[in-house]
């Protein structure tokens, strides 16, 4: 009878040693998941910084009047991380092509002219391993 009761003993041992093993290696996994969407996610914030930074000197280098068009958005693919970026011109003298700010029409003061609403948008796909990114920026720039 005792050694009936040690095996159970012994067997009862092994299943909550199991027990506590999955549990540490589950929670090993969630935090690894974690501390990967934190990164990426840090990563698309100071991404999108960087192509607000470039739409705008891509608008200062890109002479309106020569090309007689706007930028009106820019795409790009760094990595597995897209960028999309859409330009809304606040003011006048603009060429007809060029996407104005809706209700923008009756915004024509000096400082306000030649304006741009940026929305920058910067995903991520998901993945096994990783949940979906997107991080939405919007500034209003004056190149």
């Amino acid at each position: 009878m005792r050694k009936a009761f040690g095996l159970i003993t012994a067997i009862m041992f092994i299943v909550l040693v199991a027990t506590i093993g999955a549990l540490a290696l589950s929670f090993s996994t969630q935090a690894n998941k974690q501390t990967s969407d934190i990164y990426l996610k840090t990563q698309a914030e100071l991404l999108s910084y960087s192509a607000t930074e470039y739409a705008l000197f891509a608008i200062s280098a890109h002479n309106i009047n020569d090309n007689n068009n706007c930028i009106n958005s820019i795409r790009v693919n760094e990595g597995r991380f897209i960028i999309d970026i859409t330009l809304q011109y606040i003011g006048d003298n603009f060429p007809a092509n060029c996407k104005m700010l809706d209700g923008a029409n009756n915004i024509k003061t000096a400082n306000s002219n030649a304006t741009v609403l940026m929305d920058t948008i910067v995903s991520y796909p998901a993945t096994e391993f990783n949940e979906p990114i997107r991080i939405h920026r919007r500034t209003l720039q004056k190149p």
